[in-house]
């Protein structure tokens, strides 16, 4: 068990990144089904505008903080333990701890070929890293067919955590739709850390990251798929915590 905050409705988790690693290992320890949203901005505004989402968002087993706006407002909210809970960095962490733990990995998401590109540089960072499959959907939606083929496919391959790489809301969605299908304990829906690890997109430097400027440096960096989520949704974001934070609008806790 552990705290949450309601950030515009959103449970966030009032977490930091040795609580999220032995909240999972816990998971795995006695076969517990979980989801595990990284949330940031995006996440939480999206939200506003899905109510599906939000729900999804809210029977997760985690929703981590995943920038450092969702970290200041956890500490504003009295949890000063809270640190953020970067999909990239929970991913390298949890690797770290499968060393020792033996926890079975697979890789769902990414453009053609990074499931194996992603493989490759995890287990030149972490040589005895138990990687038992990975798949690369196409952009359209899978028929019934395929989706049964790729969900028998992960079962039979046993993994422990399946890593999710589709970038919020559509992994969210997937998530929610596949556990209790899928046997592995748990789902991580991680995003961008698919590209950032297989080395084919850059990550900000680690000043903006404490900083809260990453969203400058993405924004920098593809300007034309990214636009619309920081200049139209953390103005608005921003907008819609003061209003929450001075009582001006209330949100529900479910």
């Amino acid at each position: 068990m552990h705290e949450r905050v309601n950030i515009l409705g959103v449970r966030m988790s009032a977490i930091n990144m040795p609580q999220a690693l032995s909240i999972i290992d816990g998971w795995i320890a006695h076969r517990q089904q979980h989801y595990v949203c990284i949330t940031g901005v995006h996440g939480i505004i999206e939200s506003q505008r899905d109510e599906g989402l939000r729900r999804i968002h809210n029977e997760a087993g985690l929703v981590t903080p995943d920038g450092m706006p969702l970290v200041w407002l956890g500490r504003l909210h009295g949890h000063a333990h809270v640190e953020r809970v970067y999909g990239p960095d929970l991913m390298l962490a949890v690797c770290e701890q499968s060393l020792s733990k033996g926890y079975r990995h697979f890789f769902y998401g990414g453009g053609e070929g990074v499931p194996t590109l992603l493989t490759t540089n995890l287990r030149r960072r972490f040589p005895s890293l138990q990687v038992v499959g990975g798949y690369s959907p196409p952009f359209r939606p899978l028929s019934g067919a395929e989706n049964e083929q790729i969900v028998d496919a992960i079962n039979e391959a046993a993994p422990d955590i399946v890593w999710i790489g589709l970038s919020t809301p559509k992994q969210e969605r997937w998530m929610a739709e596949h556990l209790g299908r899928l046997a592995a304990p748990v789902l991580i829906g991680v995003g961008a850390a698919f590209d950032f690890h297989s080395g084919l997109k850059k990550q900000a430097p680690r000043w903006m990251q404490r900083s809260g400027l990453e969203w400058l440096f993405r924004l920098a960096t593809e300007p034309r798929r990214l636009w619309r989520r920081y200049l139209v949704n953390n103005p608005l974001f921003v907008v819609l915590v003061v209003l929450q934070v001075l009582g001006l609008k209330r949100y529900p806790d479910n």
